[in-house]
């Protein structure tokens, strides 16, 4: 791996944790006005300083994201179907590695939609993608997605989908956590990266959820609605970050949260 790669996944994934918190909000391709998104700067702003990377549209980062921030950009390439389909996997790339250049983006991603009735499509789109990022050193997030089709989310489906991405040519995939997550974790040889998901129903769910996946081998955890839609998003990401960059436990993650709420 070139320095150039290797530079922008160690933005990523800062300190001495090696690990990651990263902040979704590239919802609004496929979402549109996502309820608590629909002003994207006034959302991202407040976060920026607390995540380690932001995954987001190109649209969204010219309008909505000054250009003196320093925050790593994860730069959303896929898109091309809305919740209006029944079949999200009709998707095609929508933004060259060229334009994730000029952005100065710290990595490129897309979804593969592995048994879906556009999976051949986007596995192509996967090795595509990493054929144009291979030419530039920027680096490929291959992004389990599943669709409308929630109950697939198990062991056994995300540890092939995993690693289909990661034979393709994927730097880091971004997938779901499990039941038996460390098997999916074993058989990925690349880092993975955790996505919160819908909104869970409380904030300790979600850092349960966050705790769990680091434990298991996660390298990280990239959420949104768990965060942004939380009623106290900045003390939410702190306590996120308490348990991925320091160990935390769920009870020492939720006094980071009790502590930050009083602090604001």
């Amino acid at each position: 791996m070139d320095w150039g790669k290797r530079n922008r996944i160690a933005r990523m994934f800062p300190g001495r944790s090696g690990n990651t918190v990263m902040l979704a909000v590239d919802h609004g391709y496929f979402m549109g006005p996502t309820s608590r998104l629909e002003n994207p700067r006034a959302t991202i702003t407040p976060l920026l300083p607390y995540a380690d990377a932001i995954a987001l549209t190109r649209g969204v980062l010219r309008t909505s994201v000054e250009p003196s921030t320093t925050t790593p950009i994860v730069l959303r390439v896929s898109g091309g179907a809305t919740v209006l389909k029944e079949d999200l996997s009709d998707e095609a790339l929508t933004t060259s590695v060229r334009d994730a250049v000029r952005l100065n983006a710290s990595a490129v991603a897309l979804s593969v939609f592995v048994g879906a009735p556009h999976e051949h499509d986007s596995l192509v789109n996967l090795a595509s993608l990493v054929e144009s990022g291979e030419e530039a050193g920027m680096p490929v997030m291959a992004i389990t997605a599943v669709g409308k089709e929630l109950e697939k989310r198990d062991a056994r489906y995300l540890a092939l989908a995993c690693r289909v991405a990661a034979e393709l040519g994927a730097h880091l995939v971004k997938t779901y956590f499990c039941e038996g997550f460390s098997k999916v974790v074993e058989g990925c040889p690349v880092p993975l990266v955790v996505a919160g998901g819908p909104r869970l129903d409380s904030d300790r769910a979600a850092l349960e959820l966050a705790f769990r996946a680091i434990s298991e081998g996660a390298k990280g955890i990239d959420m949104g609605r768990n965060v942004w839609q939380s009623d106290h998003p900045v003390p939410m990401l702190k306590a996120l970050r308490a348990i991925v960059h320091d160990r935390a436990t769920v009870a020492e993650a939720e006094a980071v949260l009790s502590d930050s709420k009083r602090d604001r």
